[in-house]
């Protein structure tokens, strides 16, 4: 195939696919391209591996950041591990593209994207995406595609698709909608309490875009000469799955029907079922057709034995609209919540249950030098004072394997929790410290993302932070068999595993905050979106109350071992003052008050310490250094040393002027230490700055009210 170049123009934006240029060795390349932004989208098949009874798709995002004109930093000045953004954006294209393979396919398959030019203008995300299921095409790997995604944002009353940064800064939207021939197949959002229906319409705005970008790749592979490959799937040998079925259908549906059982209890009786079926087959000959399907592939019973679970309880649902615990569709599980649960060293915690899943969040209040640098990726911001992070112990469904660090799912489900909550968080300017949230899974059975947002804001709340309102989430199932469709409300371990859908929502009372909707199947119809959205909101309104039961304000005050800020602002020219030579004079302010001092370009000083007397300390010393003085005012100083011809006096810290042994007396002195002393406290006015920055004191024309004034100011700065 030769090289081959198209245009795709919307909204008055393009988008440009070369093929054929680049990765010739690779099953399917394409440099998709918009703005200055180009992404390199590769796909590439192996033969499946011996034993494999799964799909075993990788997905890779790489950012360059040659693609943006800058030199890596670290001692290797090359790319390492990839950034949490990366992690995120390898989710968002795995998340659409996975459904779409056919379910029989057992051979490797690998998409890496990767960034190698990007401007200011426009994100590659949502490139890569597409760009995905092009390259998938090329590759002639089995697909039920194309798919596509693209981005809306909202300013003003207008959608816009694919805005570019400035635009979703701007707004209140930043949605990302992805879909096939068949309907939306996933979405992701942070929203800025925007209500239920104007995501609803944000949505269906998102996938007309997506469908005229699916019709494009359609033309793309036509004029090629290729075609979308759609192979027959293997026959599949149907003895094991009837004598499976024949031997437990019955006990597994009496099994589902027990709805008093736990996730636990309904584990062990299904396994009970289960290894009486191996029991039997053990005993069958080596020759008998069910032993020979069985021991064909080491997983093949307990895969079927999941399919015929599956199966039954999903018919349950469809056709009895009951679920395996007795709950109606919309029903939510048992909520309960408490806060201040761990000692006030920990400036925050909220303990969230629902069901058999709980989690506890804890906060930390930290200074601006807390905050995370982000300047090892392609991104234009560059800290982030809000931060995250979700932990997945395997005690949390009772299983032991090894601790690593946290994988693409822990990350995943942490941005979406922190995502749900940057609405509501106080400014920088009223709430200046750094915050982290930590949400610890301490039980699972479903929906554990939306309950660490849960527990987030209890913890926030405990803490002190000012927030603006309390945030919920719920997660929303599906069972889709034929032209039946049943959505679940907040739904449990099982049917996430055996469900059609998986779409969380959080928001406020007012509206929706964060969205994220990830399919199984290869499409889903706007009328069933917006039943899941509008079903969503009475579930998170019914778990607010019950969190608002626990604290149903932020504290008035922070935790007492939490840092206490202080901030000023200064001039900018007078950053390297306070900062001295080296750093000499800041280290100086901050081992003779034990106060932490971060200053920003700007000139804004932040000053923290847990003892807020330290604090003011220091304050007062870095404003008394940086304040502008005036002739004639007075002050109460120090004096630290003295020459023949005067004495040397601190009045301000950090500042020092001399008081001519002329000015020392109304009188004619004849010695400076007939007046005065090293370490004598005075009274003293500005006489003069020349022009070389020199402050000259007096002790002569002060009235006894401004002395007065001065001896209450040092007072109180001390």
């Amino acid at each position: 195939m030769g090289e081959f170049e198209k245009s795709i123009s919307f909204d008055g934006r393009d988008i440009r696919l070369k093929v054929g240029l680049l990765a010739p060795q690779a099953g399917g390349s394409v440099l998709i391209q918009s703005g200055d932004t180009a992404v390199l989208v590769t796909a590439t098949r192996s033969k499946a591996r011996e034993g494999i009874d799964f799909l075993p798709l990788t997905v890779d995002y790489e950012e360059r950041l040659y693609a943006a004109g800058r030199i890596p930093g670290g001692i290797m000045r090359r790319e390492g591990r990839p950034p949490e953004r990366a992690i995120l954006t390898s989710r968002l294209i795995d998340r659409p593209l996975r459904p779409l393979f056919p379910s029989w396919l057992r051979d490797d398959l690998q998409v890496v994207a990767v960034t190698m030019s990007m401007d200011e203008l426009v994100p590659p995300d949502v490139l890569a995406v597409t760009g995905a299921s092009i390259a998938t095409l090329l590759a002639q790997i089995p697909f039920n595609g194309p798919m596509a995604a693209v981005r809306v944002g909202l300013v003003g009353d207008d959608f816009i698709i694919n805005p570019t940064y400035a635009e979703i800064e701007a707004g209140d939207l930043d949605l990302i909608v992805a879909g096939s021939p068949h309907g939306v197949i996933m979405v992701e959002a942070g929203a800025n309490q925007l209500p239920e229906r104007d995501i609803i319409e944000a949505i269906d705005f998102g996938y007309e875009a997506v469908r005229d970008l699916i019709k494009a790749q359609e033309e793309l592979i036509e004029e090629l000469g290729l075609r979308i490959i759609q192979e027959i799937p293997p026959e599949m040998d149907s003895t094991l799955e009837n004598f499976i079925r024949s031997s437990a259908r019955d006990d597994i549906k009496k099994i589902l029907a027990q709805f008093e059982l736990g996730k636990t209890d309904r584990d062990a009786a299904l396994d009970v079922v289960k290894d009486a079926i191996k029991t039997k087959i053990v005993e069958m000959s080596d020759e008998d057709p069910i032993r020979v399907a069985a021991t064909a592939n080491g997983k093949a019973l307990e895969n079927t034995f999941k399919d015929i679970t599956k199966q039954l309880m999903r018919r349950q649902i469809v056709e009895d609209n009951v679920r395996v615990d007795g709950r109606k569709l919309d029903q939510v599980r048992p909520v309960s919540c408490d806060v201040g649960i761990l000692p006030r060293r920990v400036h925050g915690s909220g303990l969230f249950n629902r069901g058999l899943t709980q989690v506890l969040s804890c906060c930390t209040l930290g200074t601006p030098g807390d905050a995370q640098n982000l300047n090892d990726d392609l991104q234009a911001d560059q800290h982030k004072r809000y931060l995250h992070h979700y932990n997945f112990p395997p005690f949390s469904v009772g299983e032991t394997k090894p601790m690593r660090a946290p994988g693409r799912r822990e990350i995943g489900h942490g941005a979406l929790a922190e995502r749900a909550m940057l609405p509501v968080l106080p400014s920088k300017t009223d709430f200046p410290y750094v915050i982290r949230v930590v949400s610890e899974v301490l039980s699972s059975n479903g929906s554990t993302s939306m309950g660490s947002v849960c527990g987030s804001t209890l913890a926030l709340m405990d803490a002190g932070v000012p927030i603006l309102k309390p945030v919920s989430g719920a997660a929303m199932g599906l069972i889709k068999e034929g032209d039946e469709i049943r959505v679940l409300t907040d739904i449990q371990g099982i049917e996430d595993f055996l469900g059609d859908m998986d779409f969380k929502v959080a928001g406020t009372d007012t509206g929706i905050t964060a969205l994220q909707m990830d399919m199984k199947i290869s499409g889903l119809s706007m009328d069933v979106i917006a039943q899941a959205v509008n079903q969503a909101k009475d579930a998170r309104l019914h778990i607010l109350e019950k969190m608002l039961a626990s604290i149903d304000k932020p504290r008035i005050e922070t935790s007492p071992y939490a840092p206490r800020l202080l901030t000023i602002k200064i001039d900018s020219d007078m950053i390297g003052l306070v900062i001295g030579p080296g750093g000499k004079t800041i280290k100086g302010i901050t081992e003779e008050t034990g106060a932490k001092i971060d200053i920003e370009d700007d000139g804004t000083v932040t000053i923290s310490a847990v003892d807020e007397s330290k604090a003011k300390r220091a304050r007062n010393i870095i404003q008394g250094m940086t304040r502008k003085l005036n002739e004639g005012d007075v002050y109460v100083g120090r004096v630290t040393r003295i020459i023949p011809i005067g004495a040397f006096v601190e009045f301000l810290p950090g500042k020092e002027g001399m008081i001519h042994i002329s000015q020392l007396a109304d009188y004619r002195v004849g010695k400076v230490e007939d007046e005065v002393a090293v370490g004598d406290e005075v009274v003293v006015k500005v006489r003069e700055i020349d022009n070389k920055g020199r402050i000259n004191l007096t002790r002569l024309g002060i009235h006894p009210d401004q002395a007065t004034t001065a001896r209450e100011a040092a007072a109180v700065n001390r």
